[in-house]
Order: C-alpha cells, then structure tokens, then sequence
C-alpha cells in the first residue's frame, strides 16, 4: 500500500493511537496478482456465460464485456448495487470508476480477494462469481473505495459509502478500519468491524462476525487482526485485542483478551482448547476444533 493508505487524515479522525507502521507492516504486502491473467479469465466466463444463458447477457455486457478494464468492470458493478435516488447511477459509476483508476492499489486488492474467495470456497466455481454475485466481495470493495475517501478527507462521502454498503450487502465497516489484502469475507451477512481495527492479509471471515469496541474511549479501541488467521461464524472479538498469526477463533465465541500466534480458542468467554493444526488456517478453512490435551 502507498504510504496514504497506512495513515488516516488527521481531519478525518480523532483517533492518534498506537504507530501505524506498527501496525499496519502486513497490509497487502508480498504477493502481486497478475490482473491481466485474471481480467483476461472474467471476460473469458463473461462470453461463456452469455451464451448460456442468455437472460444474463445483459448483466456481464454490461459489468464485463463492454469494459476495457477490471477498474471499469468494479465500478459499473459497485455502481449497479448501490446506486438510489440522492445519487443516481449516472453518478456513482463516474466517482467508483475514477477512485478504481486512480488508485491502482485498490483493484489490485480487490483482485486478491477474488483469488482468495476462488482458492478457499469450495462453493466458487469462476472468478466471475464474486463480481458478480458475492455480497461479502463487493462490500469489502466499497469499503476499499470509502477507505481512500476517508484518507483522502472527504470524510463525508465516505461515510455515505458505509451507510449504503450497509444497507445494501448487511455488513457494516467503518471507512478508517485498516484491512488487507485476500480477505474471504463469506457470506458476509452482520459482518461489523470498527473503527481502529486491523485485519492483515489473508484472512477468512465468515457471518455475523463482530470486531468492536468496548466503552465509549476514543483512541485504539478495536481488534488487531494478523495473518493468517481463521475466524469462525457469529464469532464477537471485542476491545483492544490482538489475534496473532495463524489462531482460530471458533463460532459463537466472545473474545475479550489477546489470542497467541498458532492458538485456537472457543466459547464464551473464549479459552484456549487446542492449537491450530493448520499453518495457515485462514487458508485451509478447516473449522474443526482439536481439543485434545485441553478439554
């Protein structure tokens, strides 16, 4: 990320907690995606899919076929969803397009969550079915778009993203949040992350997944995420806490205190009960719990 990503206008926010380099050395850092492979696949399923079934074709003409570039493609997609009465298509598709191309960074992060979702969802079947499809990409993308916003100060608009992301996918991310890059954000629904939270790369999330505050203190206030790590449905990690690389974090658990690299946790509050099997749960999304040893 360029050095504007990993710092938040002062204007923007009062928070002037912990040192962003601190926090922020793992945010889509490492891996380039080849976005000329991957737009080059999208069209490839676009045509195939038009000719399979035609009452799509206009959908991918529009989002896919008649698109020079993925920047285009995402805004017309992002512009088809969330577009209303107090701003109009003919609007919104000019402003996320413009965000896209000028800021490179954002579709190659969006392409790494393609690729995540594509690598890890055994229900994924084509890059094309997240653009098209997949509420949990599409709102982490706007979220992406609301990002740069906040950044670049205009913290109203920004503010205007989260809102109708909100509205229209069920997931609600706060524009100053920090996230990187090949995030599986599945099925999204009820998803909440706040404002000074921290997600590196290559995590998988699944619903109703809550990473909050706790008290009404401005300053650090919600979960630092590192790689790597797993963090099963309905899950709520709350207050300053750090989920070191590789945990996991089981369904329904309520997390109130720091999660060592490699440890699986569960319950309410959640305790340890095993250590991951997996170097990288994120990736293998195995979700079962190995408690032996512990319970």
């Amino acid at each position: 990320m360029s050095e504007s990503q990993q710092a938040t206008s002062d204007s923007a926010s009062k928070n002037k907690g912990e040192s962003m380099n601190k926090n922020t050395s793992n945010l889509c850092a490492g891996k380039v995606a080849d976005l000329d492979r991957v737009w080059e696949m999208l069209r490839s399923e676009a045509f195939r899919i038009s000719g399979e079934e035609p009452t799509l074709k206009h959908l991918v003409h529009d989002v896919i076929v008649s698109r020079d570039m993925l920047a285009a493609a995402l805004g017309a997609r992002l512009a088809r969803r969330l577009a209303r009465e107090d701003m109009p298509r003919s609007s919104m598709e000019p402003l996320l397009t413009g965000v896209f191309e000028n800021h490179p960074q954002i579709v190659h992060a969006a392409t790494r969550d393609m690729l995540a979702i594509f690598e890890r969802d055994p229900a994924c079947f084509s890059l094309l079915e997240p653009l098209l499809f997949f509420k949990g990409f599409l709102a982490l993308t706007t979220y992406r778009v609301s990002h740069q916003l906040w950044i670049d100060g205009r913290r109203w608009l920004a503010l205007y993203f989260q809102s109708v992301a909100s509205e229209a996918f069920a997931v609600d991310i706060h524009p100053a949040a920090r996230i990187g890059c090949g995030i599986m954000l599945d099925h999204a629904t009820s998803f909440v992350v706040g404002e000074t939270a921290i997600i590196e790369d290559d995590v998988s999330i699944l619903h109703e997944v809550t990473l909050g505050g706790t008290g009404k203190s401005s300053g650090d206030r919600h979960p630092i995420i590192r790689s790597g790590v797993l963090i099963g449905a309905g899950a709520k990690i709350l207050g300053r806490v750090e989920i070191g690389t590789g945990a996991k974090i089981g369904a329904g658990s309520v997390v109130l205190a720091d999660v060592a690299p490699h440890q699986t946790v569960a319950g309410v509050p959640a305790v340890v009960v095993g250590l991951s099997s997996e170097e990288n749960p994120a990736i293998e999304m195995n979700q079962n719990l190995d408690c032996s040893g512990y319970i």
